[in-house]
């Protein structure tokens, strides 16, 4: 069985998510989380049942679209969760319509908890200006404003990814400005990921990018 849950409200969504998978949760069955810095394998095993044993589990999918790999992979197997007896539940915080439709067509239940939206604050916008100008410090001082206004690392880590990718549209190819965008591209697309690996606070790592910007 197949239950979806998505939105930008992810600590709501998460909550609401973890409160439905201890209601079906049954026999001490065994919750096993997969996330985007998991294998392709590790989505196919979740097919494969209870085990030698019979052990029973409870499969969380969260978030696999960030990894290019595994999202036709979810996509495939939707069928096959939808059909299974055992539990899946699947959350995304902002798919594609093109996913969400997908998702929904196999889904058992579908709900959805965005954020309220808020008014546009351009403060946060100067970040990606300062890491344009390589300036360090009104990034710094940028940052930890931000941070004190109450900004999630999440938010800010996406406005600055927005600012590297727009420098690598907007600068020609082979340019010293290109090789420099696509520099912090990377460094940025890596961050969430390596942040999670070695379970390092998102926050902590971006300061550490942040003194690095040069």
């Amino acid at each position: 069985m197949l239950h979806f849950y998505s939105g930008t409200d992810t600590k709501k969504a998460r909550e609401e998510m973890n409160k439905a998978i201890e209601l079906v949760r049954k026999d001490g069955a065994r919750i096993v989380r997969i996330n985007d810095t998991n294998s392709t394998d590790d989505l196919y095993a979740s097919l494969q049942g209870g085990g030698l044993f019979g052990e029973k589990h409870v499969f969380v999918i969260d978030g696999v679209s960030e990894n290019e790999a595994m999202l036709p992979v979810l996509l495939q197997m939707l069928e096959a969760m939808n059909k299974s007896e055992e539990p899946f539940f699947v959350y995304e915080a902002s798919p594609d319509a093109n996913t969400r439709r997908t998702i929904e067509k196999y889904a058992e239940t579908t709900k959805k908890f965005d954020a309220p939206k808020k008014e546009k604050d351009g403060s946060v916008f100067a970040l990606a200006n300062a890491m344009r100008r390589a300036d360090k410090k009104a990034l710094w001082t940028g940052y930890q404003r931000e941070l004190v206004k109450g900004k999630e690392p999440e938010a800010i880590h996406g406005v600055l990814f927005w600012g590297a990718k727009d420098m690598l549209l907007k600068s020609r190819e082979g340019t010293p400005e290109n090789k420099r965008a696509k520099k912090l591209v990377a460094e940025l697309a890596e961050l969430p990921h390596e942040s999670r690996r070695n379970n390092f606070p998102l926050e902590y790592a971006l300061e550490r990018f942040v003194l690095s910007v040069a």
